[in-house]
């Protein structure tokens, strides 16, 4: 899969994701949501980025639709050279299984796996070798080697998280999608992740991108994308929690 798919008249711009005219409501008639309102969005491949709002902005929905987990009402979207909004469901499953890593607030853990199976299982499913030397560094940064064996219900909630950030790093895939990966983790815990997760960007050239509602991690990333009410309300490059916290008081009110 490919990421060179937008081009301007002068250049050709690295997009991991584009969203144009981005419409998603759920329900019928009176009972009718507006989840995203015509959102017009590129995410930079080898960028960190983070999308941020009010509860019910629409952040997980925008999520979950460039993942091919939710369709879109109307508009389109493409994720490397994929239009994730035409695309089967088979197409859809490879995509996700060979170029995309995720990782959810609820774990999405196999209960019968353990830590390290979970860990390999996407690629255990596309029939890839893990690379074990980056494998053991991932596990050593988040801090699970002791933990290897165990299966998710011996391991604590942040335990859990951890093996979840692990999975997502550990096929190094073209773009993961990130929801809250810290939510579960102590402070430090968080820390070392999202340093981790930075390092992937910088070095190896990853594309993160992460919905949370911590200002302190949107601190993190080149870029902040903030919504409301299922639009784009602004961005803010190379972000600081203050920066952060003036942009969401301002959504506030």
């Amino acid at each position: 899969m490919t990421l060179l798919h937008t081009t301007t008249s002068n250049t050709t711009a690295q997009v991991a994701a584009s969203v144009r005219d981005a419409v998603k409501h759920y329900g019928h008639d009176d009972t009718q949501v507006t989840a995203l309102d015509h959102v017009d969005i590129d995410f930079e491949a080898g960028a960190f980025t983070a999308i941020m709002g009010p509860s019910g902005s629409g952040k997980s929905t925008l999520m979950h639709a460039m993942a091919g987990l939710d369709r879109l009402t109307s508009g389109s979207i493409v994720v490397g050279d994929v239009d994730v909004t035409s695309a089967s469901e088979h197409e859809l499953t490879r995509l996700r299984r060979d170029h995309l890593g995720f990782v959810f607030q609820a774990f999405n853990l196999v209960p019968t796996l353990t830590a390290i199976e979970n860990i390999t299982l996407p690629m255990d499913l596309a029939g890839r070798s893990p690379d074990r030397s980056w494998i053991d560094h991932v596990v050593a940064t988040v801090g699970l080697s002791h933990r290897l064996r165990h299966r998710p219900s011996e391991l604590s909630g942040g335990q859990q998280q951890r093996v979840a950030v692990a999975r997502a790093l550990a096929g190094r895939p073209s773009v993961i999608f990130a929801d809250e990966p810290t939510g579960n983790l102590d402070s430090t815990t968080g820390s070392e992740i999202l340093d981790f997760m930075r390092h992937a960007v910088r070095e190896l050239g990853q594309t993160i991108v992460m919905v949370t509602h911590d200002p302190l991690a949107a601190s993190y990333t080149n870029r902040v994308v903030f919504l409301a009410d299922g639009r784009i309300t602004g961005q803010l490059d190379q972000p600081t929690p203050d920066t952060v916290l003036d942009q969401m008081r301002r959504l506030g009110n």
